[in-house]
């Protein structure tokens, strides 16, 4: 079977090609690099010893990508392309709105000239919104985003549901990621953020390395056991693999699905830090500093749904997170550079 990633050689959509290759599939990655690096596709063929199509090409110019998926002719497409900032969200909203949702609807018209039915749709846990209380299952209603990105999120997955609902013969994964972390054990490839990282696990490891002072924690004062947030981390590996499990269900069933990928345990920002430092050896300096607008005190998933849909459940654990995480850092201190 032959994959298009679509934004795939970032850090989800390297670690998703990787999978996908060694379990036996043909992989074609198009992306514009705008926030990722050949480097990393280049080191996926290196550790698997297979080629990868790969195409410098956004996904919203539709000639290029149409041209793309007549050449290729995938039986499914995993769509990752886009802009994924919250805060630059908030600053740049109509960018963000025209490159996201631009990606979505070229995709489908492209699939839609060539005859390709098949598509697992990179969605986030945030289109949950405040309103629903965690754990959050997927017939929750979609709750209100607090940003742009995640508005794009739901917007998206509107658009695929109601692709799917015109056209009986398409097949829709909505998968809800919850908070991806750590790295594939080897050490080859991992998460490469560009200028200050917006996500805690590189930033814990920009600090361990040297890169940055100390760690800002913002809010100790949550109900939660510790006074921290409260997240539902999972592995990137076991990440890629659900997107194995979502492939074959997308080309088997058709309509739309929505699925959670996360581990269902919830941890805190200091269980982060401390279970880092222990597995590592290696200090964390932090900070308290007062609350973030918009994060909630918890959030996590219900993946119930996972196990009995797709036959899925995460398995490596916290300490396998923050291990993996720290022997890409240390060993990439400067990422693909």
């Amino acid at each position: 079977m032959k994959i298009l990633l679509a934004g795939g050689a970032g850090y989800i959509g390297s670690h998703i090609a990787l999978a996908l290759l060694e379990n036996g599939q043909d992989v074609v990655v198009m992306d514009n690099f705008d926030n990722s690096s050949p480097e990393a596709i280049m080191r996926v063929e290196e550790m698997t010893g297979q080629t990868v199509s790969l195409y410098e090409a956004d996904v919203t110019n539709k000639k290029v990508t149409l041209a793309v998926f007549k050449k290729e002719k995938p039986d499914c497409v995993i769509h990752l392309a886009g802009l994924k900032a919250v805060g630059e969200s908030i600053e740049q909203p109509i960018r963000y709105y025209r490159n996201n949702i631009d990606t979505t609807l070229t995709l489908l018209e492209c699939m839609a000239k060539t005859g390709c039915k098949n598509i697992v749709f990179s969605s986030s846990a945030t289109v949950y919104g405040e309103e629903n209380a965690a754990p959050c299952h997927e017939k929750m209603p979609k709750g209100k985003c607090s940003n742009p990105y995640g508005w794009t999120k739901s917007m998206m997955e509107q658009i695929l549901q109601d692709a799917s609902v015109a056209d009986k013969d398409m097949s829709v994964v909505l998968l809800r990621y919850f908070n991806p972390i750590g790295a594939h054990e080897s050490g080859r490839i991992g998460e490469n953020p560009r200028g200050i990282p917006n996500n805690l696990m590189p930033y814990v490891t920009q600090v361990a390395v040297g890169k940055r002072d100390k760690l800002t924690i913002f809010g100790d004062d949550y109900d939660t056991p510790d006074g921290t947030c409260l997240r539902d981390y999972i592995h990137i590996m076991d990440l890629a693999e659900g997107h194995l499990k979502a492939v074959d269900f997308c080309v088997e069933n058709k309509g739309t699905e929505i699925i959670n990928l996360g581990t269902g345990q919830p941890y805190s920002v200091l269980d982060i830090v401390k279970t880092f430092e222990k597995v590592n050896n290696i200090q964390v300096p932090y900070e308290i500093g007062p609350r973030r607008g918009g994060d909630l005190p918890a959030v996590y998933a219900d993946v119930s749904k996972a196990e009995k849909v797709l036959g899925w459940k995460a398995k490596r654990t916290l300490a396998d997170m923050c291990r993996d995480s720290w022997n890409w850092q240390k060993n990439n201190p400067e990422g693909y550079e």
